[in-house]
């Protein structure tokens, strides 16, 4: 085409009204992003939940990435990090989490919080007493009758020992007061394992009790090496 022949040609463009449409670029994105944001365009995309689990589980990737970097061997390195972690945690778990469970019975006459000696256990008891605690009272001068006598050497001091099995063993050793000693046992489980609250007369019968069996004379068993009298 002439260079007249093209001045023509568009000169009757002009004249027919076909101008060249030329959108600028501003208003162009303003239209396309309008166009996209159109609910037909999403009926696929993952929702906010599983987006959120997206972005969790890149940056765990993430990290294990950057850990296996840093590793020694690489992603193997690491591997071998993670098993030997996993193991010195279950080792201590098993060395100190399960023996500790074990050690005590369900039904264990005292806690964990340490040995107490009688003295100590009468005193707690007595302070219950006076603030009306008698629950709680009880329970602390049952402990004291058991803790005096293993401090007397008529029990053996043995962690995980009940009441009843308590009463039943000193028991063979006094055996006059065997009946108030199962008694006895039986409202400390009452009171601690059996949801029962404790009265004042229940906790003066067992003051009565402990103070009775520390002036009590043993019956020393053929064959025993207990020696201590009252």
């Amino acid at each position: 085409m002439s260079g007249a022949g093209g001045i023509t040609r568009a000169r009757q463009d002009i004249a027919a009204g076909d101008i060249p449409v030329d959108t600028p670029r501003l208003p162009a994105r303003e239209a396309a992003e309008s166009e996209l944001s159109k609910p037909m365009y999403h009926e696929n995309d993952p929702n906010f939940l599983q987006r959120a689990l997206n972005q969790f589980w890149d940056w765990v990737a993430g990290v294990f990435d950057a850990a296996a970097g840093a590793a020694p061997g690489g992603p193997a390195g690491l591997a071998v990090l993670v098993v030997i972690v996993v193991g010195l945690a279950a080792a201590l778990w098993w060395r100190f989490g399960t023996p500790q469970r074990s050690a005590r019975s369900p039904e264990a006459l005292f806690d964990s919080t340490g040995p107490r000696s009688a003295a100590q256990h009468r005193a707690t008891a007595e302070a219950h007493a006076a603030a009306l605690r008698w629950t709680e009272a009880v329970q602390e001068r049952m402990r004291a009758i058991v803790r005096s006598l293993e401090e007397r050497a008529l029990l053996d001091p043995r962690p995980g020992r009940t009441a009843d099995e308590a009463a039943a063993e000193a028991g063979r050793a006094l055996p006059e007061h065997t009946a108030r000693l199962r008694a006895a046992a039986r409202s400390f489980d009452d009171v601690t394992y059996g949801g029962r609250t404790a009265d004042q007369s229940a906790y003066l019968s067992l003051r009565t009790l402990d103070l009775e069996l520390d002036e009590a004379k043993p019956l020393l068993l053929p064959g025993t090496s207990r020696g201590a009298t009252g």
